[in-house]
C-alpha cells in the first residue's frame, strides 16, 4: 500500500512540450509587441497601430478607440503569433543565433508591410509612411522576431544538451 501511494513531494511534474514552450513565447512575444506596438502608435513613433490592422480594416466600431480596441487588438496579436512562434520551429529552431532572430523579424515586417498590406484599405502603403513609422516598426520587428528566435533555439538547444548528457550519463 505505501509503494503505490506516493507522497505529493515525490511525484515528479509532466514535462512540458518544447512545441508548447514555443507556444507560449510566441503568445508572450505577441502580447509584448503588441504592447510596444500600441507604445510606438502613442508616443507618435509610429502613425500606424495594431488597431489599425486588426480591427480598424474591417469594422467601424466607436469602442475600437477605447481600452478594449487595445486590449483585444494586444490579444489578437498574441494569438496570431503562435503562428509566427510555430512557423519558426518548424523551420529555424537549430539555428541558435541571434542574426535568425533578427532576420525573421526584418521578414516578417517585410511581409506586414509590403506583401499583405493591400488588404488593410486603412494602412497607407510602404512608400507613404513616413521615416519615423519605417524605423520604429523595423526596430519592433527586430526585437520581436529575435525575442521569439533566440527563446526558441535557445530552448532547443538545452534540451537536446540536456538529453544527449542524460543518455551519456545512462550508458
Amino acid at each position: 500500500m505505501e509503494n503505490q501511494d506516493k507522497l505529493e513531494q515525490d511525484k515528479q511534474e509532466e514535462p512540458v512540450s518544447l512545441l508548447s514552450r514555443s507556444l507560449v513565447t510566441g503568445f508572450v512575444g505577441g502580447l509584448l509587441g503588441g504592447f510596444f506596438g500600441i507604445v510606438l502608435f502613442y508616443f507618435n513613433f509610429s502613425e500606424v497601430s495594431p488597431k489599425s490592422y486588426l480591427l480598424r480594416s474591417w469594422l467601424t466600431a466607436s469602442w475600437i478607440d477605447s481600452w478594449l480596441g487595445t486590449v483585444l487588438s494586444i490579444l489578437m496579436i498574441g494569438v496570431i503569433s503562435l503562428l509566427t512562434a510555430f512557423i519558426y520551429y518548424v523551420l529555424f529552431k537549430k539555428i541558435n543565433s541571434l542574426m535568425m532572430g533578427i532576420a525573421y523579424g526584418i521578414v516578417m515586417w517585410f511581409i506586414v508591410f509590403y506583401i499583405i498590406q493591400p488588404i488593410f484599405p486603412n494602412i497607407p502603403p510602404l512608400m507613404e509612411l513616413s521615416a519615423n513609422t519605417i524605423v520604429s516598426t523595423v526596430c519592433l520587428y527586430i526585437l520581436y522576431g529575435t525575442f521569439i528566435g533566440y527563446s526558441i533555439s535557445y530552448d532547443y538547444n538545452d534540451t537536446m544538451y540536456k538529453l544527449r548528457a542524460d543518455k551519456e550519463r545512462k550508458s
